[in-house]
């Protein structure tokens, strides 16, 4: 009986973490995680970045997250 009871757990696993099973498959497709993040370089107007600035401590969020919560957004 202890059989079933182990494939009853490993479905109910399968069924609970399906989210991270279906990122582990997808990370050994690409090997890339949805998660992972590069750095890069770009050019802004002093404007901008005084505005970003504002924006960061106004919100407590890094300017790369308002960067990439505006992008989401629009």
């Amino acid at each position: 009986m202890q059989s079933g009871n182990l494939k009853k757990e490993h479905k109910e696993i399968l069924r609970k973490y399906k989210h991270l099973f279906e990122i582990l498959e997808n990370y050994d497709k690409t090997r890339r995680l949805p998660f992972q993040r590069k750095r890069i370089y770009i050019t802004l107007s002093n404007e901008t970045i005084d505005e970003l600035k504002k924006n960061k401590k106004k919100l407590g969020k890094s300017i790369s997250k308002l960067i990439e919560e505006s992008l989401k957004n629009s």
